[in-house]
């Protein structure tokens, strides 16, 4: 029951933290749950971020529910999700009730401005972060390359642009075993 609470502690500030979604979420995640918990890898952080991309659901809750049950089983998962989304689910209550008379206010808009310029400038830095990680071979950064042209030029999906991605990875595992 001890480490259900370090993984609902450890969620909740993450989900309390963050501002801008799953993907704004990777610097907390890397610090919380890598660097000073240490309950995964930064390989199994991109697997579940890769993972979570193509199941239903938000991203960040599909990364506390893996994460949580590679640490304690279903226990952990439900911990982990639970925490992840409640900081949300009570500031958006608070926010409701409110949020008319605060969308006129001029401070109230620019500061959001402000947070969404934040927000993007996190997410870059985490794309910069990851890409040096994952990509070590000139095939990985081919594969990198054909997402990317799928994306932005066809308008691949997430989800498409994954499965993809998952089948030049295999093809390449079975090109190499055959060799």
């Amino acid at each position: 029951m001890a480490e259900c609470l370090k993984i609902f502690v450890s969620f909740f500030k993450i989900g309390l933290f963050t501002f801008g979604g799953g993907y704004a979420m990777v610097p907390l995640f890397r610090q919380e749950l890598i660097e000073k918990r240490k309950y995964i890898t930064e390989d199994e952080l991109m697997d579940y971020y890769s993972i979570g991309q193509c199941t239903p659901g938000i991203i960040a809750v599909n990364v506390a529910t893996f994460t949580g049950y590679k640490i304690q089983g279903a226990k952990g998962a439900v911990s982990a999700t639970f925490a992840i989304v409640l900081p949300s689910l009570m500031i958006i209550l608070l926010l409701a009730g409110i949020l008319n008379v605060l969308s006129d206010n001029q401070t109230v808009s620019h500061a959001f401005a402000g947070i969404r310029l934040g927000v993007i400038a996190l997410i870059g830095n985490e794309v910069l972060n990851l890409s040096k990680k994952a990509i070590k071979t000139r095939y990985h950064l081919f594969v990198f390359g054909v997402i990317a042209v799928l994306l932005f030029l066809f308008n691949f999906s997430a989800v498409e642009a994954v499965l993809v991605a998952a089948v030049l990875g295999g093809l390449r595992f079975f090109k190499e075993k055959w060799q």
